[in-house]
């Protein structure tokens, strides 16, 4: 969700001052506009009226707050939050407690407590969105680096006693995801325990006495092979079968040494069950016909806390492990939930946000069923009980299968008679779009009366591994497309609806689509918006970052292969530009190391060589997507301008 505030930057600035009144006959007076953000470069497109700035002023101010773990000393949590530009994290003693600010720093961060000891937040920070993340801990307010400070480095897994963290790190080669353990207290102590091959390896449990861990290759979406790594000798044993294609997620190993993880063996969904370390069998114990997306296990093992993606919408399942009892928690609505963690005394943290409410911090009891709140985050001093509830729409696509999008309609009070809208396709390809809290979205439904829909086209996570995988390969790809399409004619033909004034927008892969309606479905569309898009399969496999390369060749097809090259520059954009006939605006994160800039760059480029209008905003300091808040507030005034200029004639 792209928001945030402004107006600090909008006041007191000459610039913005209007053209003096003269005794004699003057020019009209300037309209006063709002300054473009150092780091972001606007080109061909209009300036933002800072009338319209100080309109939408609240919707950027709403925050939300994510759960990032219990204090295991203190019982307090901690949070990532944003106050000034980007989120930092805070540490609340008690529910309701003032959120205390503990990190500074110029970038977003994320962090966690060591377990059981609680004495070191470990800390992951990159520099200007490039995503070569590094190591830190955290303490009195600074940072001190545990990594190389050059390879991109992920926190995996914490031993049970906080005294080891798994990592991954490219710092050997710049491609493959090798393998190491430190105690974050010494840097030192860090050492190599697996050269691997690919960018998917990650430690997911060490045993209790920390002479083995457990090791999961991400080979796609639909492959997860599982490992038991001895951190002395090096060795891997497979734990079942690599060559099977079996989905594997998450790990957690009870006092008793059961293994449990979810996955999608036996089923089309991914469930919650045992693992068995010698067989590699999997023995499930949820239930439902939905995904089970994250689940945690308590310290003592007898229970287990885990969440249900249920058509879009997150449930919250508590299972007592002893009698096999399911129980269901009905005091959230539908909505978004984060951050799954049971603290060392049994309550369950995590984070949740729904249509009507930010993200917020709760925790609950799951003896007596008591919902407890512990942060209440700002919305602008807006209503967020007035924001709209989506419907789910459903319809058969060109080979009978059936897809789903969220539609968002304005209230029909305040704007009767067809209205415009938005067609907003989530990222992954491997993604879902859910219901959740539209932050400054809010303000195209509840002020302009733009509808918005989220389709989930096949390829969607959240249906099932059948589904997921009816887009793999280029030969399949434009299937996706075709889903859109008929997702897109299912709208147009709401009575609520304009067919005249529908426009897409999408980022990364949901770029890709949204460059591929601009060409394909142009006849539907009356504009398009496209964020950190891909426009050339080819030069975007061969121009990824290095340790994505064989990970995106699974689901987008090898470059390298003549037949799939050839068929993945049929199907890219790029080629067909010159059926681009309705305006664009193009939003790029300079250091992009997924979708890189040249991709925008080519495409803009080609459209302007056709006579094509077509906006272009870059950020000289943000990646996959804006973080920082003026770039994005920025970006944010800059669709709506856009939109009202393409959908609403103004």
């Amino acid at each position: 969700m792209r928001h945030a505030r402004l107006i600090a930057l909008l006041l007191g600035s000459a610039a913005l001052t209007p053209a003096a009144a003269q005794d004699t006959a003057a020019p009209p007076a300037e309209v006063p506009t709002v300054p473009v953000p150092a780091a972001l470069t606007a080109e061909e497109m209009p300036p933002i009226p800072l009338e319209l700035a100080a309109h939408v002023r609240p919707y950027l101010e709403s925050r939300g707050a994510g759960f990032a773990g219990w204090d295991p000393k203190t019982r307090a949590v901690l949070i990532t939050t944003r106050f000034a530009n980007v989120s930092q994290l805070h540490r609340i003693a008690m529910p309701m407690g003032a959120r205390t600010q503990i990190s500074f720093e110029a970038e977003p961060v994320s962090g966690s407590y060591a377990p059981t000891k609680g004495d070191v937040i470990l800390v992951t920070k990159d520099r200007g969105g490039d995503e070569y993340y590094q190591l830190h801990t955290l303490k009195d307010g600074r940072l001190t680096l545990l990594t190389d400070g050059k390879s991109r480095n992920q926190p995996n897994a914490w031993s049970k006693d906080g005294e080891l963290i798994g990592f991954s790190s490219t710092r050997r080669n710049g491609m493959d995801s090798d393998l190491y353990v430190m105690n974050p207290r010494d840097p030192a102590s860090a050492r190599l325990v697996h050269e691997s091959k690919g960018g998917g390896w990650a430690i997911i449990a060490f045993s209790p006495d920390k002479s083995f861990a457990y090791v999961a290759d991400y080979n796609s979406v639909q492959d997860v092979d599982i490992y038991r790594l001895d951190l002395a000798s090096g060795a891997m044993t497979p734990i079942g079968d690599p060559k099977a294609e079996i989905a594997f997620s998450g790990m957690e190993i009870a006092p008793d040494g059961t293994l449990w993880v979810t996955s999608d063996a036996g089923s089309d969904f991914q469930r919650l069950g045992r693992l068995d370390p010698a067989s590699g069998k999997f023995t499930p114990v949820s239930k439902e016909q939905w995904d089970v997306d994250s689940f945690d296990v308590s310290d003592d093992g007898k229970t287990i806390v885990y969440e249900v993606n249920e058509a879009g919408s997150d449930r919250m399942r508590i299972l007592d492990v002893a009698s096999g009892k399911v129980t269901e928690v009905d005091v959230l609505p539908a909505g978004q939930i984060g951050g799954l963690e049971i603290a060392p005394w049994g309550e369950i943290g995590f984070s949740f946000s729904s249509a009507k409410s930010a993200a917020d911090v709760c925790s609950l009891d799951p003896k007596t069923m008591q919902l407890t709140r512990w942060t209440t985050s700002e919305t602008g001093g807006l209503d967020p009980s007035v924001n709209v509830e989506p419907r789910i729409v459903t319809t058969k696509s060109f080979d009978g299968l059936e897809v789903t999008g969220l539609l968002y309609l304005p209230d029909p009070a305040k704007f009767p008679g067809k209205r415009p809208l938005i067609v907003d396709v989530h990222g992954g390809p491997e993604g879902q779009s859910k219901t959740g809290f539209a932050g400054a979205g809010n303000y195209m439904l509840n002020e302009m009366g733009i509808g918005v829909f989220l389709p989930n086209v096949r390829g969607s996570t959240g249906f099932g591994k059948t589904f997921v995988s009816l887009d793999n390969g280029p030969f399949k790809r434009e299937d996706s497309v075709k889903d859109m399409a008929a997702l897109i004619d299912a709208v147009r033909a709401d009575p609520a609806v304009d067919p005249t004034k529908v426009g897409v927008s999408g980022g990364s892969y949901g770029g890709y689509m949204c460059y591929a309606a601009a060409v394909q479905l142009k006849d539907k569309l009356a504009a398009t918006q496209c964020t950190v898009a891909i426009s050339n399969f080819v030069s975007f496999l061969e121009n990824t970052n290095p340790y994505r390369q064989d990970l995106r060749r699974v689901e987008y097809g090898d470059e390298r292969d003549p037949v799939q090259r050839a068929k993945l520059t049929e199907i890219s954009p790029l080629t067909r530009v010159n059926e681009i006939t309705k305006p664009m605006f193009v939003i790029t994160g300079a250091n992009d190391p997924r979708v890189p800039k040249s991709e925008a760059d080519q495409m803009v480029a080609a459209i302007r060589a056709n006579g094509g209008e077509v906006w272009h905003l870059v950020a000289a300091d943000e990646g996959h997507g804006f973080r920082k808040k003026a770039n994005s507030d920025y970006a944010f005034l800059a669709e709506l301008v856009f939109w009202k200029k393409h959908l609403l004639g103004e």
